[in-house]
């Protein structure tokens, strides 16, 4: 009887440690094969039993006595390919693969020796099947329990053998060392093979372990992307419900003026046509002027979605507007950031909601150098262009890496800016810092 050499695959080597067990209590099922998995196994198996009938060839020729060929004389090849052929269904049924390699692999060591230690193929397989049921087996217990019956049949019979090789005085050699030579020989043997078992074991385990955390990267990865969408979307219903009780302030200020130049055009009608004239051409350009401003505004405000849970809205605070960026850069300068301001073209009066608009999206910037960035002075330019206003806030700092922004706020703007009719930038400056800048239409009324 010859050395026994279960599972003496060379370049065995054991893979990296396995990755922490994820902090998460919920059970995970690794999902079944793709289709293209399946492919892929399906080569893989007939690729390998055809290996298997070349390496059993190679065995036989090479040997250096007469060999037995068994049943009809195909037995060993017969044997050396039904242990590849498994492997088609390796990530399909995982466990009845493992189970059924390992008997075969048994079954080529007793019937077929020469096939089992001289084909290599023999060994590869026993090692993938035993690591496709750790990677893909749905049912953990049950790998668990499979492996440990697969390994304990296995070194019960590796130990029978060298029992055997004992009683017949097999190994033995003239080069004395440490131990003796059949020491030596179990020695080595049962290292390799624990190597081989439980390396397959440990691989698979990795494997499975990796399959595992990236799913749920992916799940999380697809809960942030929902969470991004959810408050971007609150954030514009946000911008609309501000700009809606901006809204209210502006066309209220003109109904208000309606009010009364009606009122009067009423008491003088008969006695001064002249006034009342006047009276209602100043209704007629309000009336225009308070429609104009609600067509920019209305529509868009009307797509916020009803269902939405949107809490009550802060008390209104005093009416914002260009002519107030005085104020705000005063305020903002208390709060530790140095804030230029210079204004470019000749003052003009603007539409309330365009007024707003500079001094909200101005608000906004400043507020997001003062949270995100590690500037310490900021400049804000208004440029009146006749039949647009630019308003650009620029700084000198860099986005802080402690504290990354959801960039909401830039959302706000662009669709403050939208709704208007605008065109926006927002980013980065070439020269350092960062730049928001806005151009604003600026209409006075449309024609019936």
């Amino acid at each position: 009887m010859s050395t026994v050499q279960l599972g003496s695959t060379p370049g065995a080597a054991v893979p990296g440690p396995a990755p922490e067990r994820p902090t998460t209590e919920r059970r995970w099922v690794r999902p079944r094969p793709t289709a293209r998995e399946r492919r892929s196994d399906l080569i893989l198996g007939v690729s390998m039993a055809a290996l298997g009938l070349l390496g059993t060839e190679l065995a036989r020729t090479s040997s250096p006595t007469a060999v037995d060929l068994g049943i009809w004389g195909v037995e060993p090849y017969v044997l050396a390919a039904a242990g590849a052929l498994p492997l088609c269904f390796r990530r399909v049924a995982p466990v009845p693969v493992m189970l059924l390699v390992s008997v075969l692999f048994v079954l080529t060591g007793v019937r077929a020796g020469f096939a089992y230690a001289g084909n290599l193929v023999t060994q590869v397989s026993l090692f993938m099947a035993i690591y496709s049921a750790v990677a893909w087996s749905r049912e953990r217990r049950l790998v668990k329990a499979a492996s440990a019956l697969v390994f304990t049949g296995m070194f019960t019979w590796l130990g029978i053998n060298f029992l055997e090789a004992l009683r017949m005085n097999q190994i033995t050699g003239p080069n004395k060392g440490l131990a003796s030579p059949y020491v030596s020989a179990v020695t080595l043997a049962v290292a390799l093979n624990a190597l081989y078992f439980f390396g397959a074991y440990h691989w698979g385990r990795t494997a499975w372990g990796v399959a595992r955390q990236r799913a749920e990267l992916e799940g999380q990865a697809v809960e942030l992307a929902e969470q991004q969408r959810a408050n971007a979307r609150r954030a514009v219903i946000d911008e609309r419900l501000r700009i809606s009780r901006e809204l209210h302030d502006v066309v209220a200020h003109h109904i208000s003026s309606i009010g009364v130049q009606a009122g009067g055009a009423r008491r003088v009608m008969e006695k001064d046509p002249e006034a009342a004239k006047n009276a209602l051409s100043v209704i007629e350009e309000s009336s225009r002027t308070a429609v104009n401003e609600m067509r920019q505004l209305l529509g868009m405000l009307r797509a916020a979605d009803p269902d939405l849970d949107v809490d009550a809205p802060d008390e209104k605070a005093p009416q914002a507007g260009a002519d107030r960026l005085p104020a705000l850069i005063a305020e903002v300068n208390g709060q530790g950031l140095e804030v230029g301001f210079h204004q470019i073209g000749p003052l003009q009066e603007l539409p309330q909601t365009v007024s707003v608009s500079v001094y909200r999206i101005a608000q906004e910037a400043l507020t997001n150098v003062r949270k995100h960035s590690t500037a310490r002075s900021a400049h804000i330019t208004l440029r009146y262009l006749g039949e647009a206003v630019e308003l650009e806030v620029i700084d000198d700092g860099r986005p802080k890496h402690a504290s990354v922004g959801s960039r909401l706020g830039h959302v706000g703007i662009r669709e403050r800016v939208g709704l208007l009719g605008g065109e926006s930038e927002i980013g980065p400056r070439p020269v350092g810092g960062f730049r928001v800048r806005v151009r604003i239409p600026v209409q006075r009324g449309v024609d019936e």
